[in-house]
């Protein structure tokens, strides 16, 4: 007769050593949160990285190989964040209109709630940020929904998604930097995306401003450590 042996469970030794490993490789990931937002994508160098978590060299390498790959850790770490909050609240609304405009304004109220966020999005920009993650796969979708049901007349899909994403980066760096005017700026700006691809002006309006999903903070272990800007 076969028997079929359980996997131990790891003893006191190894969990201590496990949660050790996920404190130091959050701390990395939480500090380069700043590094790339104070210097871009590209210019940073390991030694920034370490000299910010207050780490080794070789911790760094523990973890990380190159600092794209800790930049792609730190962008996925922080999309699941903010779209696990986001998405389901999209999901409620059977329009493609409304489900469009209410995600992307939930996405740019989080990005200007947490401004480090924000200015970590702005400095390294949509190819590193969206570009085959789920933000892009989740725009798509929608869009495609609104193009499949007639609800959006546009030749594609892509186009009005790479016309939303360079509006939206935009946008959010105008609030940050230049103070903008409050969410009425997300809401022009929607109100233009829908009146142009489709919707009559004062229907694009009425979306664009329809009141959102009372959802609160990121209490995500990420977004938890993040200080949120002041309420307007």
């Amino acid at each position: 007769m076969n028997e079929i042996l359980a996997t131990p469970a790891p003893n006191h030794q190894q969990r201590v050593g496990i949660e050790r490993r996920e404190r130091t490789r959050a701390l990395l990931i939480r500090s380069a949160i700043d590094v790339f937002a104070r210097l871009g994508p590209d210019a940073p160098v390991i030694d920034d990285f370490i000299a910010a978590a207050g780490v080794a060299r070789g911790t760094f390498y523990n973890y990380f190989r190159t600092t794209h790959e800790l930049l792609a850790a730190v962008t996925e770490a922080l999309n699941e964040e903010v779209l696990g909050v986001v998405d389901p609240q999209v999901l409620r609304y059977a329009d493609p209109a409304q489900r469009f405009c209410v995600g992307t304004r939930l996405y740019v109220y989080f990005a200007l709630r947490y401004p480090v966020w924000g200015t970590f999005l702005t400095r390294i920009g949509p190819a590193h940020a969206v570009r085959g993650r789920r933000l892009d796969r989740y725009l798509l979708r929608d869009l495609e929904l609104g193009l499949a049901s007639g609800r959006f007349a546009a030749g594609s899909a892509l186009a009005v998604r790479d016309m939303v994403l360079g509006s939206v980066f935009f946008g959010i760096e105008t609030q940050l930097t230049e103070g903008g005017a409050g969410p009425q700026h997300i809401e022009d700006m929607l109100t233009v995306v829908l009146h142009g691809i489709g919707l009559p002006a004062g229907e694009a309006r009425a979306i664009a401003s329809m009141p959102l999903p009372d959802i609160g903070p990121v209490a995500s272990p990420l977004f938890a450590t993040l200080r949120p800007a002041a309420d307007n």
